[in-house]
C-alpha cells in the first residue's frame, strides 16, 4: 500500500485492487509522519489560517477543489485537502488559534457570541497567534495521518478537526463538552435562544470582550438554519443536487474526482457568508455525502470509472441512477440532522467552535465504511480502505 499525502484520485479511478475493505499498515504510518513536506506543510497550513481565520481558510480550500474536480486533473483538489491547505491544518489551525487569542483577551471582534466561535475573523501576524496555529496545523496532519494510512474506514480530514477542536479546549482551559444554562431543558433545547435570554452572571468565563451576562443562555452554530425541518429539507436537495452533478460530470467524462463538485461549490459558497449575507446556509457536509453516497450506490458509474463488470459487483446496494441519486439525497439529509444533533450538544452551549459539519462527516463515512465492510456496498468511492 503506497503512502499518500490526499487519496490518488486520478489514479484511483484506473486501478482495480479489490472490492471491498483493505486495511493499512503501521509502517505507512512511519514512512508518512517521517516526511517533511507533510510536516512543515502543516506547520506553515497551520499559521496560514491564524492569519486568515479558519473560515476564510477554508473558503480558499473550497475554491482549490472547485478548480481540481472541474478541470478533471485533480491537482486542485490533492492541494485543497492536502498540506498547507487541507482544513485539519489550516481550518483546524485557525480554531485553534482563535480560541488562544480569546483567552488572551486579543479579539474583541464584536461577535454575537463568545469570541473563540469567531472563526471568520482574521488573526493577523501576531507571533504567538501563528505559532498557536501552526503547532496545532502539525497536531491535523499526525492524526489525519495516522487514520488515512491505517485505512480507518473513515474520512480522516474531519476526524482530525473533531479531534483538534476538543484539544484547544482542553489546552486553553475551556469546558470540553460546555455548560447547559438552567434556562434550557438539557442540551437540544433551542427555545432560551428564541426568547433571547442571556446567561447568569458568573455562568460562564467571558473573552475580554463580554462577560457572562452579555452571552446569549444558547447560541446555536446557524441562527438561521438550526430547525429540524429547514435542516432536514436543505440536506436532501442539497444531497441530490450534489448526486445530479455527479451523474453529469462523469457521464460526461470527468472521472471519480468529479464526486467532489458538490464539496467546492459547497465550501467557496461560504464567501458570502463571511461576508455578512444573511442566511446563506452551510451545506458541505451534506452535498460530499450526496454525492458519495449515489456514486457508492450507481452500479453503471462504478463500471464506467473501473476495470469491474456487473458480475463482479456482489454487493445488494448496488442501483441504476435514478434510486441512487435518491440514496445520495437521503445521505444529505442524515448528515444535516448528524451536524444539527452535534451542534446542539458540542456547539450552542460551549465556548469555542466545534465544527458541526465536521462531524456529521465522521459519521456518514464511518456508515458507509462499516458498509462496505458487512459487504452491502461494493465500494466507499474515496473513503480510505474502501476503494475498488
Amino acid at each position: 500500500m503506497g503512502i499518500e499525502l490526499v487519496p490518488d484520485l486520478a489514479i484511483a479511478a484506473d486501478t482495480v485492487l479489490q472490492v471491498g475493505y483493505e486495511p493499512g499498515a503501521p509502517t505507512d504510518v512511519i514512512n508518512s509522519l517521517t516526511n517533511p513536506a507533510i510536516i512543515l506543510g502543516a506547520l506553515a497550513g497551520g499559521a496560514f489560517g491564524a492569519a486568515l481565520g479558519a473560515l476564510p481558510a477554508f473558503i480558499f480550500t473550497g475554491f482549490l477543489v472547485i478548480g481540481g474536480s472541474l478541470g478533471g486533473g485533480g491537482f486542485g483538489v490533492d492541494v485543497g485537502f492536502g498540506p498547507v491547505f487541507g482544513p485539519h491544518i489550516s481550518f483546524a489551525g485557525g480554531v485553534a488559534a482563535a480560541g488562544y487569542a480569546a483567552n488572551k483577551g486579543y479579539m474583541e471582534s464584536g461577535f454575537d457570541y463568545h469570541n473563540a466561535k469567531d472563526i471568520g475573523f482574521a488573526l493577523g501576524s501576531k507571533p504567538d497567534i501563528l505559532a498557536v496555529g501552526a503547532v496545532f496545523g502539525i497536531f491535523g496532519v499526525l492524526i489525519e495521518q495516522l487514520s488515512r494510512q491505517l485505512a480507518v474506514p473513515v474520512d480522516p480530514i474531519p476526524v482530525s478537526i473533531v479531534i483538534s477542536a476538543i484539544v484547544v479546549r482542553a489546552v486553553f482551559g475551556y469546558s470540553i463538552i460546555g455548560k447547559v444554562s438552567d434556562k434550557a431543558n438539557g442540551y437540544f433545547d433551542m427555545g432560551p435562544f428564541e426568547r433571547g435570554e442571556m446567561r447568569d452572571p458568573g455562568e460562564v468565563k467571558g473573552d475580554g470582550g463580554k462577560e457572562s451576562e452579555d452571552r446569549l443562555a444558547v447560541e446555536p452554530w446557524l441562527p438561521n438554519m438550526y430547525k429540524w425541518s429547514h435542516v432536514a429539507a436543505i440536506g436532501f436537495f442539497t444531497g441530490l443536487a450534489a448526486g445530479v452533478i455527479t451523474y453529469n460530470m462523469i457521464s460526461g467524462g470527468h472521472g471519480l474526482i468529479a464526486v467532489f463538485a458538490g464539496f467546492g461549490i459547497s465550501a467557496a459558497s461560504l464567501l458570502f457568508l463571511n461576508l455578512g449575507v444573511d442566511r446563506i446556509p452551510v451545506t458541505h457536509h451534506m452535498t460530499l455525502a450526496g454525492a458519495t453516497a449515489f456514486l457508492s450506490t450507481w452500479e453503471e458509474g462504478i463500471l464506467m470509472l473501473t476495470d469491474l463488470s456487473a458480475a463482479d459487483l456482489t454487493a445488494p446496494l448496488a442501483f441504476g441512477a435514478a434510486p441512487a441519486l435518491l440514496f445520495g439525497a437521503v445521505f444529505g439529509l442524515f448528515s444535516a440532522l448528524v451536524g444539527e444533533a452535534s451542534q446542539r450538544v458540542f456547539y450552542a452551549h460551549s465556548d469555542t467552535h466545534f465544527d458541526p459539519p465536521a462531524a456529521a462527516i465522521v459519521v456518514w463515512t464511518l456508515v458507509i465504511g462499516l458498509l462496505v465492510v458487512a459487504g452491502l456496498l461494493n465500494w466507499g468511492v474515496w473513503i480510505p480502505g474502501t476503494g475498488i
